[in-house]
């Protein structure tokens, strides 16, 4: 173990002593180095303020000249938080004798972390009250500095359902209203959480029923995380003490909910009714909030008729929203209505844009295919990711997990028709087909944006899919049309010209191994020749080069797979092209493969070439002296 290591666990373990002997008798330039980060991007002061050891903590600082605000990466609940200075780490933590302590040799209170967490917003996450009163009574910490996402103080202690830290931020003066970069309002996170005493203490302090982001209500954010006390004390109708204008009475119960329309009220219940058929499995305690809603809406002869009724939907069987009462009691003998009745009356409630809508779909079909029927859930799946694609961002999570869905989905089907033996796999050609077609779409979207793709990462996994699918399709019979629009599609994925990882091309990426890498499961496995012959049929250029300025024929070197090579080079790979190091592909293979391998250099090497190499080896100038092409010809070389 080095010393700086040794140093470092010394911090992390309160051993005062043992820190004392190792750093005794060093320059004050060595001890300064051992104050700093280790592999692990910790500093010994913000280990030992994250485990509290106060000894440590007054030593490293006052002997040692350790930073007050030197940031580091500090582990909370499995989570890495990075650029964490130490009164961070110990507010975090509770220690509350650490956090003076810090204060007191000049830490700044509101500094802030990789993401704009603050101290205080660390003690409100983790339930500190004493913390929080210390920062913002002694120190007046600033309640509004919110994090990355806009999140403050009240709101998260909200969402963790601190009711006397939430008290005490209000008292002090914290902005009820304050909207998050979602805009959603701590009354938001209140309701996401059941928390329902907080609410009240929000209400009383003249907290607006606002809608986010999405268009959606604390109310109905209620019924969709399914906290039914919430829900009933919104929509209860009961007079209550009015409220005091500007006013904020934070220490006693607020006796009532603000006034809820009866059109909120039938739109929460029914969406808790949703909820409780997919997140909750209860279907007698859908039945129930449904029929309350239904109540409601015909309620004193005043009926609220739901909107007119959609096409109706392949994916849902063609089912319609129920509008009377008796077909709503008809529903409980057909469990499977009743599913598609979550699906309808949540996409008609939220809208296809809410995360919710599509995520329920998918849960949906993913509880088809356990059961066996595949079709089932690729319509819905096919439904949602059509949903996906048309409103949320190129390349976005959702989107980029559907595909990878499809992918483990077919491979799935395959696999077990295959080693069963039996009838043709519930999957065919127009299945794989289309998802395939959508995936190169998603590619297009998010390179036809202004800017560079949001992640780099996110459209190097989308082509690894993209391969992953049509290494599937290599495996499905087709007719000569069908092949006919397989190359279409992949010739519009090349035109594209994608870049995934350290610049690889779709090519690159099929003699890769580490393309097989994609999700937990394993769909294809690379380098897929397959694949790779697809691509070259289809105009990928053999030649391509990488941000190494690696070809093809590189990887699949680099990979061992001298097939790979083979079919390259016959598609016009040159050999003897070299990389940013100045390698062949053959010097990058391994010898013994080499040695077996039928694709011998000398056999592909002209004079063209040799001559090439002779130019760039011995400097010899060149440029504006002979053809472009032949220039482009020599730095292939």
């Amino acid at each position: 173990m080095d010393l700086h290591t040794a140093v470092y666990n010394a911090a992390h373990d309160g051993k005062l002593q043992l820190l004392q002997k190792l750093l005794s008798g060093r320059s004050r330039e060595e001890v300064d180095e051992l104050m700093g980060e280790v592999a692990s991007g910790g500093t010994p002061l913000l280990i030992a303020a994250r485990y509290g050891h106060l000894d440590v903590v007054e030593y490293l600082v006052d002997r040692c000249g350790a930073s007050v605000e030197a940031g580091g990466s500090v582990h909370f609940d499995g989570e890495t938080i990075e650029g964490a200075p130490p009164l961070w780490a110990a507010s975090a933590a509770g220690h509350l004798d650490v956090v003076r302590s810090l204060l007191r040799r000049g830490a700044a209170v509101n500094r802030t972390t990789r993401t704009n967490s603050t101290p205080l917003r660390a003690a409100c996450f983790d339930g500190h009250l004493d913390v929080v009163r210390y920062l913002v009574g002694e120190h007046q910490a600033d309640l509004e500095v919110a994090n990355r996402h806009g999140h403050t103080c009240l709101m998260i202690s909200c969402y963790k359902g601190h009711r006397e830290i939430a008290r005490y931020l209000l008292q002090q003066g914290a902005q009820v209203n304050r909207r998050s970069a979602k805009g959603n309002t701590a009354l938001h996170d209140c309701a996401e959480s059941g928390s329902l005493e907080i609410l009240q203490l929000l209400l009383g302090c003249n907290a607006r029923m606002e809608r986010d982001g999405y268009g959606m209500t604390p109310l109905l954010a209620a019924s969709v995380t399914g906290h039914t006390n919430i829900v009933e004390y919104l929509i209860q109708e009961q007079p209550g003490r009015p409220r005091v204008p500007g006013g904020c009475s934070p220490d006693g119960p607020y006796e009532s909910c603000c006034p809820t329309s009866r059109e909120a009220a039938v739109e929460a219940l029914e969406l808790l009714g949703a909820t409780y058929v997919d997140k909750k499995r209860d279907l007698l305690g859908a039945l129930k909030h449904w029929r309350r809603a239904m109540e409601l809406r015909h309620q004193g002869g005043d009926s609220l008729p739901k909107p007119e009724p959609p096409q109706p939907v392949l994916a849902y069987e063609c089912a319609r929203e129920v509008a009377t009462t008796q077909e709503l009691e008809t529903l409980i003998t057909d469990p499977d209505d009743m599913r598609m009745q979550a699906l309808l009356i949540r996409e008609r409630i939220l809208g296809p844009a809410h995360p919710d809508t599509s995520y329920y779909i998918r849960y949906r079909g993913a509880v088809y295919a356990d059961s066996g029927n595949f079709q089932r859930c690729i319509r819905l799946w096919k439904y949602a990711l059509d949903m996906q694609q048309s409103h949320l961002e190129p390349l976005s999570p959702m989107t980029a997990s559907s595909f990878l869905s499809f992918a483990e989905l077919f491979s799935y089907v395959l696999q077990e028709r295959a080693a069963k033996g039996g009838p043709a796999a519930p999957v065919g050609f127009g299945d794989l087909m289309g998802v395939l077609a959508k995936g190169v779409r998603e590619v297009e979207r998010a390179l036809r944006l202004p800017r560079e793709p949001a992640a780099s990462g996110q459209l190097a996994k989308a082509l690894a899919v993209i391969l992953h699918l049509l290494y599937l399709l290599e495996k499905v019979e087709c007719s000569a049309a069908q092949e006919h629009l397989k190359h279409q599609t992949v010739y519009r994925l090349l035109k594209c010209a994608p870049r995934g990882r350290n610049g690889f091309t779709p090519l690159h990426m099929a003699v890769d191994k580490d393309t097989t890498n994609v999700g937990r499961y394993r769909v294809g496995v690379f380098p897929s020749l397959p694949v790779l012959r697809v691509l070259l049929d289809c105009g990928a250029d053999p030649d391509g080069r990488d941000y190494d300025n690696n070809t093809p024929l590189h990887i699949a070197a680099q990979n061992n797979c001298p097939a790979a090579m083979a079919a390259l080079v016959d598609a016009g790979a040159h050999m003897d092209a070299t990389n940013a190091f100045g390698k062949t592909a053959c010097e990058l293979l391994d010898d013994k493969l080499l040695a077996r391998n039928a694709v011998q250099p000398f056999n592909y090497v002209t004079l063209q070439c040799l001559a090439a190499r002779a130019l760039g080896r011995s400097k010899v100038p060149y440029k504006g002296r002979i053809p472009e092409e032949l220039e482009a010809f020599i730095e292939l070389h």
